[in-house]
């Protein structure tokens, strides 16, 4: 091995090694395309849903859309490479295309962090000030806010790029980087640079951990005054019908939030590259595919409006 500065026109190869040893490839391919597919057909029926029905106008319903958008995307990064990979012998990438994932994929994935907060956000406002709703949360502040989200999540993305240029990266005699992941994620990348890479490590836990550290502080907070306010409502099946829906939006929070900060705000020596990447499927698969689904089939206006668009309703 030796170490290049430039690695604008090395390979980066892809080692899939998550399924060393367990189920053949083409079982593989097939349960991931499973997912891409299932995440790609309930995200956008979701969102054109949402786009066509004038009854699902609300802020609520905006947000839920801008998150269809985002899971699409951070699916689409990632799992149409790793199924080209699984049929391929050699599953290599150019280091600039390798780079352009990186960083999409952080755009998406950070998105998608600060989005759910917001709705978390929009939850805590319809419910614990719902006099105020209207004025607090409506078409235009939504707008605004998840523009900030995008913005955020591109200035955060184009710094840790930015980072990662100047690094040395290890090389074999034919010139290839050899990457023991199935994209082109932080950790695994800085695990091959032969460069000192403090400063990479340090911008992790330092702006990246206080960019996760408001928004789930901002989540917590706001399902803590949810649930207080909940438990003063004077029906039981309200409270339970209650309980359920911000229930399972909560699991989903947790889950995003817990396999994130599981792969990228421990120390690298105590992850495995196995339980890293079993970690990465959880948010870059599982996630986009489950979200239209616990956000919408609890929701009878979702249901309707999907009701609505397969079956159409004949005027007289």
């Amino acid at each position: 091995m030796v170490c290049i500065t430039n690695a604008s026109h090395t390979p980066v190869f892809l080692l899939v090694e998550l399924w060393r040893g367990g189920p053949p490839k083409s079982l593989l391919f097939l349960m991931f395309l499973t997912v891409y597919m299932g995440a790609m057909v309930g995200n956008l029926t979701l969102v054109l849903l949402l786009s066509q029905d004038s009854r699902l106008s609300t802020p609520m319903y905006y947000l839920l859309r801008g998150l269809s958008i985002v899971d699409t995307g951070l699916a689409t990064v990632t799992l149409p490479q790793l199924l080209a990979h699984l049929v391929s012998a050699q599953p290599a990438v150019p280091a600039v295309r390798c780079l352009m994932q990186f960083f999409f994929f952080y755009v998406f994935g950070v998105t998608d962090t600060l989005v759910v907060a917001v709705m978390a956000l929009d939850r805590y406002v319809a419910i614990c000030d719902p006099l105020h709703y209207p004025v607090v949360m409506n078409q235009q502040v939504c707008a605004r806010l998840l523009a900030s989200c995008w913005a955020v999540s591109v200035i955060h993305s184009l710094l840790h790029a930015g980072l990662l240029l100047p690094l040395q990266w290890a090389v074999d005699n034919e010139g290839a980087v050899y990457l023991p992941h199935f994209f082109c994620d932080h950790r695994p990348l800085l695990k091959t640079s032969c460069s000192d890479t403090h400063i990479n490590e340090l911008a992790i836990f330092l702006e990246g951990g206080l960019l996760m550290l408001g928004p789930c502080a901002l989540i917590l907070l706001s399902y803590a005054r949810i649930a207080a306010t909940i438990l003063r409502l004077p029906s039981a099946a309200g409270r339970r019908r209650a309980f359920s829906t911000c229930g399972s939006h909560l699991t989903m929070v947790t889950f995003l939030y817990g396999t994130i900060i599981w792969v990228y705000f421990q120390p690298s020596s105590q992850n495995s590259q196995e339980q890293d990447m079993a970690a990465a499927v959880m948010y870059t698969a599982i996630t986009p595919l489950a979200n239209p689904f616990v956000y919408s089939l609890r929701n009878k206006d979702v249901k309707g409006a999907l009701h609505r668009l397969l079956v159409p309703q004949v005027t007289p």
